[in-house]
């Protein structure tokens, strides 16, 4: 019932930046939560930053202070702004948008196919 479409994924020096941005479309009343998680190759996948409706934030303990989320509530969008990035932060992020409300449906999550961030010298 929903199309997710995510971009800005790419490789980057350490120290660097990136920003990623995700699009969600479909006949969407509202999202409560959206947020990107990234999972790096043999690890579990990760909180990054997720962001509500009501503008509440949590960003996990590796990125606070380096990353910053933002939404556009009336468009369905969001936009992970990545500074200081780290080899470590290489992985695949994806978008995740929580409690959908679409009319006559019971709210559901989507999930994006994910993006991949390099970063290394």
């Amino acid at each position: 019932q929903v199309h997710i479409v995510e971009s800005g994924g790419g490789s980057v020096q350490p120290g660097g930046s990136l920003t990623l941005s995700c699009a969600v479309s479909g006949s969407i009343s509202s999202i409560y939560t959206m947020g990107w998680h990234r999972q790096a190759p043999g690890k579990r996948r990760e909180l990054v930053a997720v962001m509500t409706s009501g503008g509440g934030t949590e960003y996990g303990d590796s990125v606070k202070g380096r990353f910053i989320i933002s939404r556009n509530n009336a468009m369905n969008t969001m936009s992970l702004q990545m500074n200081n990035l780290r080899p470590e932060d290489t992985a695949i992020y994806y978008c995740h948008a929580d409690r959908i409300l679409i009319p006559g449906l019971e709210e559901f999550d989507a999930w994006g196919q994910g993006t991949q961030v390099t970063v290394s010298s």
